[in-house]
């Protein structure tokens, strides 16, 4: 565990990085993307910062409680549906056309759902393509602009990291030969599908791009925004738990005091001297109190037989369907 002092402590020194950051949050208009979001701001000099999220309205309240935090934060909001692969590159075109690196890639979009499998007309399972899809096409889509953050500014290697909130530490064997469940759709497989191909790809990403650090937070009990869609008997079941679960709960502040910490901090650095075949100490599965979680057992066999690659593979295919079904 890292101390709550050091982690504050280390935020309010992040003026050292300099000017120009760039930070992306997707499902920064609530939740743990929005309390990064706020720390962030609160943190460093002159930020550029771009909000993804659907709402509009709560967008524009959001950059007004941002700016009285930060006069000199530069503040964006791309409104878009992230569970469709087509909106993800939209938002990445938008960005890529705007600014020339991006230092911080922090991704939260997400739903809490009961339900079947819902398809998207990209023919991909909304929560799984929120959880998973989406949320790789950013990375893939971005990693140029990520790698350019990584030779800005006055240290030899500057801040280049994606940060992905979601389930760490609870990895479980995938049902490889239907990695998008298809078959063998439950809520729970999904869940377990999209973290632990989650945790794989932070380290093939790492491996892959070892001048940018790759991290997949377990983010703990954090009130959030993520049941707002469930019926309203889930939402007071959700309710209840949080009050019953409020001695164990992680404060919104604290959760985002926690996340700009390991999306900023040294501890967390990249590995330059990367290679092929290695498992990159650029990759961290990181537990809400970032410390190091993860099924390492599971996802070292996984890497050292090849799973990760099957794993990019498949994901690639998935991407390269989504967009076929655009075009016809």
């Amino acid at each position: 565990m890292v101390p709550l002092q050091v982690v504050r402590t280390h935020n309010k020194s992040l003026k050292y990085l300099g000017a120009r950051l760039v930070a992306i949050f997707v499902g920064g208009t609530s939740g743990i993307g929005l309390y990064t979001a706020r720390e962030f701001v609160r943190h460093t000099p002159t930020p550029t910062v771009y909000l993804v999220g659907r709402n509009d309205t709560s967008a524009r309240q959001i950059i007004q409680d941002l700016k009285l935090l930060n006069k000199a934060a530069d503040i964006h909001f791309i409104k878009a549906d992230v569970s469709l692969l087509k909106e993800v590159d939209r938002v990445c075109d938008f960005i890529q056309h705007e600014v020339s690196h991006v230092n911080i890639l922090f991704l939260t979009c997400g739903i809490f759902t009961l339900n079947r499998r819902e398809e998207t007309v990209e023919g991909l399972d909304r929560k799984l393509s929120l959880h998973y899809y989406g949320r790789m096409r950013f990375i893939q889509n971005l990693i140029p602009h990520l790698a350019n953050a990584s030779h800005v500014g006055n240290r030899s290697t500057f801040l280049a990291r994606v940060v992905s909130v979601l389930g760490a530490g609870h990895e479980t064997k995938l049902h490889l030969d239907d990695l998008d469940l298809r078959e063998h759709y439950s809520v729970e497989a999904c869940d377990v599908h999209a973290t632990t191909m989650t945790s794989l790809m932070v380290k093939e990403f790492a491996l892959r791009y070892p001048s940018v650090t790759f991290i997949h937070t377990y983010p703990g009990i954090v009130k959030s925004g993520i049941a707002r869609e469930a019926g309203p008997v889930l939402r007071h079941i959700i309710t209840a738990a949080m009050f019953l679960g409020r001695l164990w709960m992680v404060s919104k502040q604290e959760s985002g005091e926690r996340h700009l910490f390991a999306a900023t901090s040294d501890k967390f650095a990249p590995n330059t001297e990367a290679r092929v075949g290695e498992i990159s100490k650029g990759a961290y599965l990181l537990n809400w109190d970032d410390s190091e979680v993860g099924n390492e057992a599971l996802l070292e066999d996984y890497l050292v037989n090849g799973v990760g690659d099957t794993v990019w593979t498949h994901t690639k295919k998935i991407f390269s369907g989504a967009l076929d079904y655009h075009e016809t």
